[in-house]
C-alpha cells in the first residue's frame, strides 16, 4: 500500500517461464498488495511455475488472444480487486521491479495519473543490450509520435507502466486493439484526455531469454504506431469525444 492506496501489479505473460521467477522475486511486497498474472495460452510452463510463486491471482486465457487482450484482462481484474494504483510489468525481466515503489509514489502523490518506466531517459539503452536497430526505431517512432500528439515523452514503447484507477476507468479499453499496438493506442487516449504523464529512468536489460517480437511483427507494429499517431493528430486538430470505460 502507498499513502493508503492499494497497489496492484499485473503481469501480462506469454511463454515467460524462463524469467518469471526472477521478476516476481524482486517485486517489493511491502508496497504491493496484490500480484496478478494473466497467461495468454503459453506453450511453456508459465502457469505451473506461476502457481508456485508469490503471485496472488493466476488467470489463464483458453486460447491466445493477443498482448492487448491480455492487458485488458489484467486491468479488469486489478480494478475488480480495488486497486487504486495499477502497475503493469512485463514478466520478462527486462525491467527492474525495484522501481515499483517510486512509480507508485508518483501516482500516489496526485501529481501524475500515469507513469512510464523509460529505457531512454538514463541514456544506457544501448549499453544495456538494446539492439541498435530497435534503438533507432524507438527514437524515430517516438519523435514522430511526439510531433503528432504534442507530448514530449522520451519513449512510448516501454513495457513498464503505472496507472491510477481513475485513469483506467476513464478509457474504453474494449475499443482498443488486442495486439501489440494496444500500448500506443492507450497512450494516445490518455494524452487526448489531458491526463498527466510522468516518466522515470529504468535500466535496460536485454538477454537471450527476454521476450522479443520478430522482424515481421516489428514492422507490423511500427506501421500500427504510425497509424495511431496520425489518428491522434487528426483528432487533436478536428476534435474528439472523451471515452468512458466499460471495464
Amino acid at each position: 500500500m502507498m499513502s493508503n492506496q492499494r497497489v496492484v501489479v499485473v503481469l501480462p505473460a506469454y511463454n515467460a517461464a524462463q524469467t518469471l521467477a526472477q521478476t516476481v522475486a524482486e517485486i517489493p511486497r511491502e508496497v504491493v498488495d496484490e500480484v496478478v498474472l494473466v497467461d495468454d495460452a503459453s506453450a511453456d510452463e508459465t502457469v505451473a511455475l506461476a502457481q508456485t510463486l508469490d503471485i496472488d491471482h493466476v488467470l489463464t486465457h483458453d486460447h491466445n488472444q493477443g498482448y492487448g487482450a491480455n492487458q485488458k484482462t489484467c486491468y479488469r481484474r486489478a480494478l475488480g480487486l480495488g486497486g487504486d494504483i495499477i502497475i503493469m510489468l512485463h514478466p520478462d525481466y527486462q525491467y527492474s521491479p525495484k522501481l515499483i515503489p517510486a512509480m507508485a509514489g508518483m501516482i500516489a502523490s496526485g501529481l501524475y495519473e500515469v507513469v512510464l518506466g523509460s529505457r531512454i531517459l538514463g541514456g544506457d539503452a544501448l549499453s544495456g543490450g538494446m539492439p541498435l536497430y530497435k534503438y533507432i526505431a524507438n527514437r524515430a517512432l517516438t519523435a514522430f509520435q511526439n510531433l503528432c500528439t504534442g507530448a514530449k515523452l522520451s519513449e512510448y514503447h516501454t513495457g513498464y507502466r503505472a496507472f491510477s484507477a481513475t485513469s483506467l476507468r476513464s478509457l474504453d479499453l474494449a475499443q482498443l486493439s488486442d495486439d501489440f499496438v494496444f500500448d500506443n493506442e492507450l497512450l494516445g487516449e490518455i494524452i487526448l484526455n489531458g491526463q498527466g504523464i510522468g516518466e522515470i529512468s529504468c535500466p535496460t536489460r536485454y538477454f537471450d531469454e527476454a521476450s522479443s517480437i520478430n522482424l515481421q511483427r516489428s514492422i507490423t507494429y511500427g506501421l500500427g504506431v504510425l497509424r495511431v499517431s496520425v489518428s491522434v493528430l487528426l483528432r487533436r486538430l478536428f476534435g474528439r469525444a472523451r471515452r468512458k470505460s466499460t471495464v
